[in-house]
Protein backbone atom coordinates (compact mmCIF):
# COMPACT_ATOMS: atom_id res chain seq x y z
CA UNK A 1 0.00 0.00 0.00
CA UNK A 2 1.48 3.08 -0.86
CA UNK A 3 1.34 5.98 1.36
CA UNK A 4 2.64 9.48 1.08
CA UNK A 5 2.36 11.72 4.03
CA UNK A 6 2.85 15.17 4.34
CA UNK A 7 3.74 17.51 7.49
CA UNK A 8 4.84 21.27 8.09
CA UNK A 9 2.36 22.60 6.51
CA UNK A 10 0.63 25.73 8.74
CA UNK A 11 -0.10 29.85 8.83
CA UNK A 12 3.09 32.23 8.47
CA UNK A 13 3.36 35.77 7.64
CA UNK A 14 4.63 37.04 4.34
CA UNK A 15 8.30 37.33 4.14
CA UNK A 16 8.75 33.75 6.39
CA UNK A 17 9.47 30.24 5.96
CA UNK A 18 8.54 26.55 6.69
CA UNK A 19 9.29 23.37 5.27
CA UNK A 20 6.97 20.52 4.09
CA UNK A 21 8.34 17.27 4.25
CA UNK A 22 6.99 14.06 2.42
CA UNK A 23 7.52 10.75 4.00
CA UNK A 24 7.03 7.82 1.32
CA UNK A 25 6.15 4.15 2.12
CA UNK A 26 5.15 1.41 -0.06
CA UNK A 27 7.05 2.56 -3.21
CA UNK A 28 10.82 2.33 -4.40
CA UNK A 29 10.96 5.71 -3.79
CA UNK A 30 14.70 5.83 -4.91
CA UNK A 31 13.23 5.43 -8.12
CA UNK A 32 10.28 7.45 -7.92
CA UNK A 33 10.37 11.31 -9.52
CA UNK A 34 9.28 13.02 -6.48
CA UNK A 35 7.21 16.73 -6.50
CA UNK A 36 5.11 19.15 -4.89
CA UNK A 37 2.52 20.62 -6.02
CA UNK A 38 -0.47 23.03 -4.72
CA UNK A 39 -4.06 23.81 -5.18
CA UNK A 40 -5.15 27.07 -4.43
CA UNK A 41 -9.18 27.88 -4.10
CA UNK A 42 -10.78 28.05 -7.44
CA UNK A 43 -7.72 27.12 -9.26
CA UNK A 44 -6.26 24.45 -10.69
CA UNK A 45 -3.09 21.93 -9.35
CA UNK A 46 0.04 23.12 -10.25
CA UNK A 47 3.40 21.77 -10.41
CA UNK A 48 5.72 24.18 -7.47
CA UNK A 49 8.79 21.52 -7.68
CA UNK A 50 10.15 18.33 -8.73
CA UNK A 51 13.06 16.30 -8.02
CA UNK A 52 14.05 13.69 -10.14
CA UNK A 53 15.19 10.25 -9.43
CA UNK A 54 19.11 11.14 -10.44
CA UNK A 55 18.36 14.37 -8.67
CA UNK A 56 18.07 16.92 -11.11
CA UNK A 57 15.75 19.77 -10.09
CA UNK A 58 12.77 22.28 -11.42
CA UNK A 59 10.56 24.66 -10.21
CA UNK A 60 7.55 26.74 -10.92
CA UNK A 61 9.01 30.45 -12.15
CA UNK A 62 6.62 31.76 -9.63
CA UNK A 63 8.84 30.13 -6.65
CA UNK A 64 11.99 29.96 -8.14
CA UNK A 65 14.97 31.62 -5.77
CA UNK A 66 12.49 31.22 -3.04
CA UNK A 67 11.76 27.28 -2.58
CA UNK A 68 14.18 24.28 -2.80
CA UNK A 69 13.20 20.26 -3.24
CA UNK A 70 15.18 18.23 -1.84
CA UNK A 71 15.47 14.09 -1.19
CA UNK A 72 16.60 11.45 1.42
CA UNK A 73 16.32 8.46 -0.72
CA UNK A 74 18.17 6.41 2.47
CA UNK A 75 14.71 7.89 4.79
CA UNK A 76 12.60 7.80 1.93
CA UNK A 77 11.86 11.43 2.17
CA UNK A 78 11.41 14.45 -0.47
CA UNK A 79 11.14 18.01 1.59
CA UNK A 80 10.57 21.92 0.13
CA UNK A 81 12.15 24.18 2.06
CA UNK A 82 10.09 27.42 1.43
CA UNK A 83 11.59 31.35 2.21
CA UNK A 84 9.91 34.73 0.98
CA UNK A 85 7.26 33.21 1.77
CA UNK A 86 3.64 35.63 0.01
CA UNK A 87 0.40 35.60 0.13
CA UNK A 88 -0.11 34.16 -2.79
CA UNK A 89 1.90 30.87 -2.11
CA UNK A 90 -1.47 30.13 0.08
CA UNK A 91 -2.69 26.68 -1.16
CA UNK A 92 -3.02 23.12 -0.27
CA UNK A 93 0.41 21.68 -0.91
CA UNK A 94 0.45 17.88 -2.03
CA UNK A 95 3.38 15.77 -2.60
CA UNK A 96 3.64 13.43 -5.69
CA UNK A 97 5.33 10.28 -6.76
CA UNK A 98 6.13 9.39 -10.61
CA UNK A 99 7.63 6.34 -11.72
CA UNK A 100 6.91 5.81 -15.61
CA UNK A 101 3.40 7.49 -16.12
CA UNK A 102 1.93 6.34 -12.43
CA UNK A 103 1.23 8.61 -10.16
CA UNK A 104 0.66 8.67 -6.30
CA UNK A 105 -0.46 11.64 -3.95
CA UNK A 106 -0.65 12.65 -0.61
CA UNK A 107 -3.60 14.06 1.48
CA UNK A 108 -2.15 17.39 1.08
CA UNK A 109 -1.00 19.87 3.68
CA UNK A 110 -2.67 23.39 4.39
CA UNK A 111 -0.02 26.32 3.62
CA UNK A 112 -1.23 30.13 4.18
CA UNK A 113 0.36 33.03 3.89
CA UNK A 114 -0.86 36.27 6.04
CA UNK A 115 -0.14 39.75 4.61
Amino acid sequence: QVQLVESGGGLVQAGGSLRLSCAASGIIFSLNDMGWYRQAPGKQRELVARITSGGNTNYADSVKGRFTISRDNAKNTVSLQMDSLKPEDTAVYYCNARMFSHNNWGQGTQVTVSS
